[in-house]
C-alpha cells in the first residue's frame, strides 16, 4: 500500500477522486492546504487521513511514500526538489516547471534520488486513446500525417479572480502553458516529440497578463504536421483531437477535460481495412473498458511501475519536454520565425521566458 500526501486542495480534490477508486493500492494519508476548511472537506473522503498545513513537516516524514503536488504553478519545482531530495517519490500537476532549466533541474534531482518523478497527463489514460495505442501497437495505424487539436475553452473574470491566475510571476504562462498542454502531451505520445514550431500568441479575451489565445504549428520527429488552435473566448469548454495517419483517421468527441474519456471514431483510408481495425478494437474491448481511466488510470499504472510491473508511464523527460515546447512557442511568437526543439539550454529563453512587464501595467 502506497501513501501519499497531497499538497494543495483545489485541483487535489480531482486527485482526492482518482485515488478513492484505487483503494486497495493507496492510501491518502494526508491533505496539506493553508486553507482548513478546504483541507477538511477533501481529507474527510479518505479513511484516516489527516489535514496539516505544515509541508514541510509532510516531506520530512518517514510514513510519506509519495508527495502529489496540487500547488500553484510557481511552487512546483521548489517543493518537488526538497521532496525528492528527502527520499520521496513526486507526482506534480501541470504543468511541472516554469523553465526548461527548472525542469532539467527536476529531472535530475530525481535520477540523483532513485526516484520517480511524475508529471501528471491524465488526459493519456481514457478509453479512446488506449484504443488508439494498442491500434498503433498492432500497426494498424500507419505513419502519422497530420493532426489538428483545438483547445476552445471559456474563461472569464471570475476564473483570474483567483489571485495567482494570468499573472507571469505566479502562474508562469497561459493558454499554450496551463491549458493546451495536455493535448500537446497527446501529440508526443502518438506522433513523436516536436522538433520544430512557429507561433502566434495574444491576449484577447481577458484583461490578463498572460496570452489566452494562440495559432501553432509543429513538425514532428516522426515528421507529422500538427496544428494546434487556442482559446480561452469559446461559448463553452470544447477539446478536440484529429490524428490522420497512413490507414486511418481517429478523432476524440469534445470533452474538455477528457477527450480519450468519449468515444473515438477510427475510420480506414481504404474501407476494406475497417473490418480489421473493427475487429481488432473488438478483440480488446473488454481489456480496455476495465482499465481505470483519468487520474485513477495514472495513478494506478504509477502504483505498478514502483510495484515493479510494467506499465504505461508519462516520464520525467515527458515533462520536460512539455515545458521546452512552451518555450519554444514563446520563443517562436516574440521572434516571428520558426524554433527547432531541442533548445539550447544556453538560450535565455531556457532560462526564463517570462516578458518584462512595466510597472503599472
Amino acid at each position: 500500500m502506497l501513501r501519499v500526501a497531497i499538497l494543495g486542495a483545489g485541483i487535489g480534490q480531482q486527485h482526492m477522486a482518482g485515488y478513492l477508486q484505487l483503494l486497495d493500492r493507496w492510501q491518502v494519508a494526508a491533505v496539506c492546504d493553508l486553507d482548513a476548511a478546504r483541507a477538511d472537506h477533501i481529507a474527510a473522503q479518505a479513511p484516516g487521513c489527516a489535514v496539516t498545513a505544515d509541508l514541510d513537516g509532510l516531506i520530512a516524514d518517514p510514513a510519506i511514500d509519495v508527495i502529489d503536488i496540487c500547488l500553484p504553478p510557481h511552487l512546483h519545482g521548489p517543493v518537488a526538489i526538497a521532496a525528492l531530495e528527502a527520499g520521496k517519490h513526486v507526482i506534480c500537476e501541470k504543468p511541472l516547471a516554469g523553465s526548461v532549466i527548472e525542469a532539467d533541474t527536476m529531472a535530475e534531482a530525481a535520477r540523483k534520488a532513485g526516484r520517480l518523478l511524475a508529471p501528471v497527463f491524465q488526459y493519456r489514460y481514457g478509453r479512446g486513446l488506449y484504443q488508439l495505442a494498442e491500434l498503433q501497437r498492432r500497426g494498424l495505424t500507419g505513419r502519422p500525417l497530420v493532426a489538428t487539436l483545438e483547445t476552445h475553452w471559456n474563461r472569464g473574470a471570475d476564473y483570474y479572480a483567483v489571485p495567482w491566475r494570468g499573472k507571469w510571476e505566479s502562474e508562469r504562462g497561459g493558454a499554450v502553458l496551463g491549458h493546451a498542454i495536455h493535448a500537446h502531451d497527446l501529440i508526443t505520445r502518438f506522433l513523436g516529440p516536436v522538433t520544430e514550431i512557429g507561433a502566434i500568441a495574444d491576449t484577447r479575451v481577458n484583461s490578463i497578463e498572460t496570452e489566452d489565445c494562440a495559432a501553432l504549428a509543429m513538425r514532428c520527429q516522426s515528421g507529422a504536421l500538427v496544428t494546434s488552435s487556442i482559446t480561452l473566448g469559446g461559448a463553452r469548454d470544447t477539446s478536440r483531437l484529429r490524428f490522420v495517419f497512413e490507414t486511418l483517421t481517429a478523432e476524440s468527441g469534445r470533452n474538455p477535460y477528457a477527450p480519450g474519456a468519449d468515444d473515438w471514431t477510427f475510420e480506414a483510408r481504404a474501407p476494406l481495412e475497417q473490418a480489421e481495425i473493427d475487429a481488432a478494437l473488438a478483440e480488446c474491448g473488454d481489456e480496455i473498458d476495465a482499465r481505470p481511466v483519468g487520474y485513477a488510470g495514472q495513478f494506478a499504472a504509477i502504483a505498478d511501475h514502483l510495484e515493479g510491473r510494467e506499465a504505461a508511464m508519462v516520464t520525467a523527460q515527458d515533462g520536460v519536454r512539455s515545458i521546452e515546447l512552451v518555450a519554444g512557442v514563446y520563443k517562436a511568437a516574440r521572434g516571428g520565425a520558426m524554433v527547432a526543439l531541442p533548445l539550447d539550454r544556453a538560450d535565455p529563453i531556457c532560462s526564463d521566458w517570462t516578458p518584462d512587464i512595466p510597472k503599472g501595467a
